[in-house]
Parts: structure tokens; C-alpha cells; sequence
């Protein structure tokens, strides 16, 4: 049975993290990235005389495996790794690390250790049974990892990756989609090891050219790698530094034209002229536009990037945002950027995305299609859009997919995006900083002091949640009445009832009706889908549910689209996906069947079982043990749970007569030991010593009953723990009679659609908390006026100053 992916992917980062010692981050990437890709290749072209990439005689994995132990480990993986590289046209590729470093690995037996180990990792991979089509299990770990190396690597060293969920907003806004062809073409001057291209080329399924170059050789390295664990060997990807020798040319010698082109350029280099000549440019990159600073290259990259598209090409970077705004020579190529309508668009970004740097970035996006007649340049603010994920931010998919939405159908929306005319962008002096023309920051709660002075609640706060009086017309009624002067009205309800009275509302209980509704419509929709899956692209199967969903909950008022959105795609990346890749890999039932957790120290894959019998433990992958008792054993669990609620009981009787009868005096008290607990062997030994006389009747007494109370809870809660013994068996023995139809029911209903309604209902609950504490604050910020507030100061100080006179303190 296949292992979970993010289970796989986790418990390679946190193995492979364990074995790199004082090595940097960015430097053991190469290490782990080269081994994983030598598995790779090794189980899917061994053996195959018409394979992609030849695997020869001493240099697959198996003969890496074959090493563990070995005293001279690191240099015979160097040798084997050499012959896959001859073999390939790969030399300066996957043999750039040095496994037989010993700064860096150790000298002896530690090295000895630590790459056995390493390899030990990879063996318990598998890439050779996958069998999900359009799954990219080793570019989903090969990801995995690299983001994780990025994280780790610091500011300096982590600028080799750009985040997958920036790079695809990228390729979504330049136009890569399903018309794009396989000869377009799309260029990064500043690849990195190549995430931002693979990323762009993903979104175009029936595939694109891909080229790039790189100038840090070991990035280089990662990026070749990459195009072939991805499936684009023929990407063209070369060494050298794009600004002084770009090797992309035409034969007039002038830089080559791309349809598409993104970059993530390292942000304001010092040093972008070193090689270049910029008053004589020979490829003319800053004629007509300036030319950059000689200390900051940001609009060096920029310019090259909008010289290397065609008449018609599009293009994205991402830069900072001084960009947007600094003066002199760049505020000179930022205004003829924007006359000859080169800048479609600008997206700010939130801070804290990237691993190269903290600062907040933008993606200036380029489009030389109509440049000509473009009188306008559409700005988006989506700083606020992210979640933290660790030391860094991520945009969510919801964060994506809106701002692709409002940059493609160029929707303007208060305090998120607006497209600003160049007459204005000219009477700012071209000053094009996000915060001039898209005001992002959420509206002030401001007080009402005239209200403070003299009561009501201000009409202008209570208009200020007009979205839910449309939707529930009659409910502002219920909750506000005119007052007795004009623009403020009075509570009709205490706070404390606000929250019943909106639940009792016909409206409300409308609506949820329309949000159940619109989710069961969604479901039925797409049940036979998912309970037909056997094989395919999980991967198109979620395109297709999370689209569908987007669009049926659009026009429902109220309920954010987006929020439900993400919500099944974060039950996607935790759960769903999982799921569908069992089921690929198994069938049906093959991946309901239990699997048998092997309790082994040397297994880097840990696991926490599902269900444990006797000795014997077992992980329930694709349908967990309680869907198969809430379905055929309801009974049974009432029973348990009963006996269970009996057991708690009586240990609460128990502690509560422990409580009441110990302590300095109590009769328990001497029973109590060296770890501060009073247990049933010391009640027993007090009882058996106790003087058989009368003055010891009411201490004999409060024993016997505490050893008995020992014995019901024993035996209260042996009554309960057989009973879970015997469901746990009944439940396991289940299993091995399910049909497929049952399978199908309890993961497609009882599982999925079941936990994804929770979710979406959650949300309506989300808005119902919004409203009311938004109704109860009103309330009560004007329930009392200023006046009556001194007055009761006045009082309380009345109050205060008599008590202090009884005690004979007088106040002066």
C-alpha cells in the first residue's frame, strides 16, 4: 500500500535535516537534491533501452545502496554518480557535490555514517509505481524540499527559489493557459534553480518552449536537474551572467525575443554593470529609456527582460517597491515606461514572501501587445492577502486566485485594486507607489462623541452594515428603532440577545437554507466523479471541484467566494489529495484495507496507528476507524460511550472522597506517597493496620469505602476497556467485508462531503459572529451617556467614602 505524499515529503525533509550537522542549508541542498534524483532516474529508466535517461552498469541507486557501510562510501558514490552523468551529457550537472568531502560530511567513521544513513533515506522511496496520471510525485518532493532548504538557508543564501504560489499568479497574469502552444516561448534571464519557469510552464497543459540562464554554477546545476525531474529535458538552461553575456541571441547578434518572460532578479545589485557597458549597450536594452543607476540594477534586469519580448510578448518580474517611486534616473525610465504603455499592471505584494529578503515586493507586469494605444496602468494591492506559514508568509490559494481574477477581468474593488489613467499617474509625476492611488487600509472605528454626551447610536455605523440588511431586510428592525433625535437610533434587544434573535430570524434561517442548498447542489454535482475515480490526474479532479465551487457560491450575498474556495483547498492539501493518490496507486478497496504499522527505530517514515489490537498495530489510510463505527456499529459505540460516561463518573466520585477525606486531619492522608498521590495499595496497608476499637470505627469506615470505590472504578473502567477492545475488533474485521459501493459511500459522503459541509458552514457562522459583534459593541459603547456615567461616578464615590469613614479613615 502507498504511503500518504505530505507524510512521505515530511519525513524525508525531517530525516535528511537530521544528517546534515554543522553543513549550511544551502550547501547540503546539493547533497540530498543529487541523491534524490539519482533514485529518481534509477526507478524509472533502469532496465529500459529506450529511456529518457540511460542508467549504466555501476552508476543506478542500487549500487549506491550496495555502499552502506562501505569505509570508502564517499568516494565510490562520486564514482557512480560520475558514470550517470557521462552517461547523460550531465557532467557539471549532478556531480557538483563532493561526497567525499570530509569538512563537510566528516572524516572516518562519522562520514561512514552520515551517508549511509543518506542513502538509507532514499531507499525507502518508490517512484516506479506511481501510476496517477498527471502526478508529479518526485517534482512534488524535489519542491518540497527545495522550499524547505530555503527556508533554512537565510537572507543570503535563499534567493535560488521563488514560492510556487508567487510564480503562479506570475504565469497566470502574463496569459500562460490552455491556448498557450508548444512553440511559445517563455524566458527567466535569472533563473534560479528554475521554480519560477516550471511553475509558469504547469499552467500551460499542452506545453512551452522553456529557456533560461543562470549565472551561480551550482544554481545552474539545481536548475538542469530540475527541467528533467520535471519532465522538460529539452529546456534550455545556461550558465553565465544575463546582463553582461546573455546567451540567448539572434544572428544579428541582438538579444532573442520570447512570447513570455518572468524574472526574479536579486533585488537593487550593486554590482550589475560589472561586464557591461551601459552607455554602449550593444544590445540597445536602455535606449529610448535610460539608464539605471550604476549602484542599484533593478531596472537594468527590467529593461533587459522588456528588450528580450516580442512585438507581442508579455512578461512579469517581481522587483521592490522602490521601484514604484524612487527619483532621479529610474523616476526617468519609470515615466518613458509608462508614455509608451510597456507597464500593464502593477500587484504589491504582501511582505515576508520570499526567501532572498523580508521587504515587501511587487510584480510589474509588461505587455507590448496595444502598448501603443494603453492609456491606463491597473494597480493591485494584495499586501493584505497572506497566512503565516513559519518564519515567512504564504499566499493562500484563495490570495491567488482573487488577485488573478481582478488583474485578468481588471475588476475594480475598494481598497484592493483600480486601474489609474496615465493623466493621473502623470499629475503625480509618474510616481507610480501603490498607496497613491488604491487606499488598502481597513476603515477606522470611529467614536461619536456627541453621542457619548447625549445617547443614540449613530445611523451612520448601523448603515455601515448594509451588506446584511439586504440580505435580512427586516432584522435592523428587530434590532434597532428609531431614537428621539434625527441620525441616531436606540437597542431594542439587551446584547446579550442579540445572537438568538438573529438565529431566530426567518432571514437567517434563509439564508443558511441557501448556503446548504448551493453546497448540496455542488455535491451532487460532482458525486459521480469522485466515486468513479479509479485513475487519472487528481490533480485535474481538484481544478474541477474548486472551480465549480468558486462559481456557485459567487453569486450567493454575504459568504466571501473565496473563503469557501479555500477551505476545500486546504482539505485538498491536508487530506483529499492524499486520498485520490491511494486510491490511483490501490483501488477502492485496496486503500480502505488496514496496514500494518511496523514499529522499527530504523524507519525514517514514522506513523502513529489508527488502531491497535493486542500487540498489533494498524494505520487506517483512506477510511479512518471512526467512519466505519458511525455507519455500522451505532449501537455498539452508544454502549461504549455509556460505560465510559459510568467509568468517569465514578472517578470523579473517587477523587471528590479522596478530596474530602484527606489532607492534615483526613483519614486517607497517611496513605499518601512520595509522589503526592493518596493510591489503593496505601488506603489497603492504613486498613490493615488499623486498631481493631471503637475510636477507630469512622477511620475503618471512610477506608473500606475508598478501597471499594478503587475497585467500581477498576472494574468500571476494565468494563469499558473490553468494550473498546471488542468494537476495535468488530471494527477491524469490518474491513476485510466491505464492498466497494460501502467504500465509495464512506469516503466520498461520510468523509469528504461530510467534513467540507462542517468547513462551508463554518463560514456562515463566521458571518453570524460578525454581525453580532459588531450589534453588540454598538450597543454597549452607547449605552451610557457621559452624564450618567459621572453620575455614577458621583455615587460609587459616595459609596466608597462612607465605607471609609466606618473603618475611621475620613478623606480630605
Amino acid at each position: 500500500m502507498a504511503l500518504k505524499k505530505s507524510q512521505l515529503y515530511s519525513s524525508l525533509w525531517s530525516s535528511a535535516d537530521e544528517l546534515r550537522g554543522s553543513m549550511d542549508a544551502s550547501q547540503y541542498k546539493d547533497y540530498v537534491l543529487t541523491l534524490l534524483f539519482v533514485k529518481y532516474v534509477s526507478d524509472k529508466y533502469a532496465g529500459k533501452s529506450d529511456a529518457l535517461i540511460e542508467v549504466p552498469e555501476g552508476g543506478s541507486f542500487k549500487d549506491l545502496v550496495k555502499l552502506k557501510g562501505d569505509k570508502e562510501i564517499g568516494d565510490k558514490i562520486n564514482t557512480i554518480i560520475r558514470h550517470l552523468a557521462d552517461a547523460n551529457d550531465l557532467k557539471g550537472v549532478i556531480d557538483i557535490a563532493d561526497f567525499n568531502d570530509p569538512e563537510k560530511l566528516g572524516t572516518g567513521p562519522e562520514m561512514v555514517d552520515r551517508l549511509s544513513r543518506l542513502v538509507a533515506i532514499f531507499d525507502e522511496l518508490d517512484f516506479s509505481a506511481n501510476r496517477a496520471g498527471g502526478d508529479d510525485l518526485l517534482g512534488d518532493a524535489y519542491e518540497y524540499l527545495m522550499r524547505h532548504f530555503a527556508t533554512q538557508s537565510g537572507k543570503s543564501k535563499g534567493q535560488f527559489y521563488t514560492p510556487g504560489e508567487v510564480s503562479r499568479v506570475m504565469a497566470h497574469v502574463i496569459g500562460i493557459g490552455p491556448d498557450t502552444v508548444p512553440s511559445n516561448t517563455i524566458y527567466d534571464p535569472t533563473c534560479g534553480s528554475g521554480s519560477l519557469l516550471l511553475k509558469a510552464a504547469d499552467q500551460a497543459p499542452r506545453g512551452i518552449s522553456i529557456y533560461g540562464q543562470e549565472n551561480d554554477l551550482a544554481t545552474w546545476a539545481l536548475a538542469r536537474m530540475n527541467m528533467i525531474l520535471h519532465g522538460h529535458p529539452t529546456a534550455e538552461i545556461w550558465k553565465g551572467n544575463t546582463l553582461a553575456a546573455p546567451h540567448f541571441k539572434e544572428q544579428d547578434g541582438g538579444l532573442r525575443r520570447f512570447d513570455f518572460a518572468v524574472a526574479n532578479p536579486p533585488f537593487s545589485l550593486k554590482a550589475w554593470s560589472t561586464g557591461v557597458d551601459p552607455d554602449h549597450d550593444q544590445y540597445g536594452r536602455f535606449v529610448g529609456f535610460g539608464i539605471p543607476p550604476v549602484k542599484n540594477g533593478d531596472y537594468a534586469f527590467l529593461l533587459h527582460l522588456v528588450k528580450s519580448l516580442g512585438s507581442k510578448g508579455r512578461g512579469a518580474i517581481i522587483l521592490p517597491h522602490g521601484v514604484l517611486f524612487r527619483g532621479n534616473k529610474e523616476a526617468d525610465i519609470r515615466r518613458n515606461l509608462v508614455k509608451r504603455g510597456l507597464i500593464e499592471g502593477i500587484i504589491g505584494l504582501p511582505p515576508n514572501l520570499f526567501y532572498g529578503t523580508s521587504i515587501p515586493a511587487c510584480i510589474v507586469v509588461i505587455d507590448k501587445a496595444g502598448a501603443g494605444e494603453r492609456e491606463s496602468v491597473f494597480v493591485v494591492d494584495a499586501s493584505k492577502g497572506f497566512i503565516k506559514d513559519g518564519n515567512k508568509n504564504r499566499l493562500r490559494a484563495q490570495d491567488i486566485h482573487k488577485v488573478v481574477d481582478v488583474f485578468t477581468k481588471r475588476l475594480e474593488l475598494p481598497r484592493y485594486s483600480r486601474s489609474v489613467s496615465n493623466d493621473e499617474i502623470e499629475s503625480n509625476g509618474y510616481n507610480l507607489n501603490i498607496p497613491r492611488y488604491v487606499d488598502a487600509s481597513e476603515p477606522e472605528d470611529l467614536q461619536d462623541l456627541d453621542a457619548h454626551l447625549r445617547g443614540g447610536i449613530p445611523n451612520r455605523d448601523i448603515e455601515a452594515l448594509a451588506a446584511y440588511w439586504e440580505v435580512f431586510p427586516s432584522l435592523r428592525g428587530q434590532l434597532f428603532r428609531d431614537g428621539d433625535r434625527a441620525g441616531y437610533s436606540e437597542a431594542v434587544i439587551e446584547p446579550s440577545l442579540v445572537k438568538k434573535t438573529i438565529l431566530d430570524s426567518d432571514e437567517f434561517t434563509s439564508f443558511s437554507a441557501g448556503v446548504s442548498a448551493t453546497f448540496t447542489d455542488w455535491t451532487e454535482a460532482h458525486r459521480p466523479m469522485l466515486r468513479s475515480f479509479t485513475e487519472g490526474a487528481p490533480t485535474a479532479v481538484i481544478a474541477a471541484l474548486s472551480e465549480d465551487l468558486l462559481e456557485r457560491f459567487r453569486p450567493l450575498p454575504l459568504v466571501d467566494e473565496y473563503d469557501v474556495y479555500q477551505r476545500l483547498l486546504d482539505y485538498w492539501d491536508d487530506v483529499m489529495q492524499d486520498d485520490l493518490y491511494l486510491i490511483t496507486a490501490d483501488g477502492w478497496l485496496g486503500a480502505a484495507q488496514p496496514r500494518a504499522v511496523i514499529d522499527n527505530t530504523d524507519r525514517k517514515i514514522k506513523e502513529t496507528p489508527d488502531l491497535t489490537i493486542g500487540k498489533k498495530k494498524y494505520k487506517l489510510d483512506l477510511v479512518p476507524p471512526r467512519l466505519i463505527v458511525d455507519r455500522f456499529f451505532q449501537k455498539e459505540r452508544a454502549e461504549l460511550e455509556e460505560l465510559e460516561v459510568t467509568a468517569a463518573l465514578v472517578t470523579a466520585q473517587l477523587e471528590e472522597f479522596i478530596e474530602e477525606n484527606s489532607g492534615e486531619e483526613g483519614a486517607l492522608e497517611g496513605a499518601r506517597n512520595d509522589k503526592g498521590t493518596i493510591p489503593k495499595k496505601g488506603i489497603a496497608d492504613l486498613l490493615k493496620d488499623l486498631p481493631e476499637d471503637e475510636s477507630t470505627d469512622d477511620d475503618r469506615r471512610i477506608l473500606t469505602r475508598c478501597v471499594a470505590l478503587f475497585d467500581a472504578e477498576a472494574a468500571a473502567r476494565k468494563t469499558a476497556k473490553d468494550a473498546r477492545g471488542a468494537l476495535d475488533a468488530q471494527t477491524l474485521a469490518r474491513y476485510e467485508t466491505l464492498t466497494e459501493d460501502e467504500v465509495k459511500a464512506l469516503v466520498v459522503d461520510d468523509k469528504w462531503f461530510a467534513t467540507l459541509w462542517e468547513a462551508v458552514e463554518g463560514e456562515a457562522q463566521k458571518l453570524l459572529q460578525t454581525l453580532v459583534r459588531r450589534v453588540e459593541v454598538l450597543e454597549r459603547r452607547y449605552a451610557r451617556t457621559l452624564p450618567q456615567l459621572e453620575h455614577d461616578a458621583v455615587l460609587l464615590r459616595a459609596k466608597v467614602n462612607e465605607h471609609l469613614a466606618v473603618m475611621g479613615f475620613a478623606r480630605t
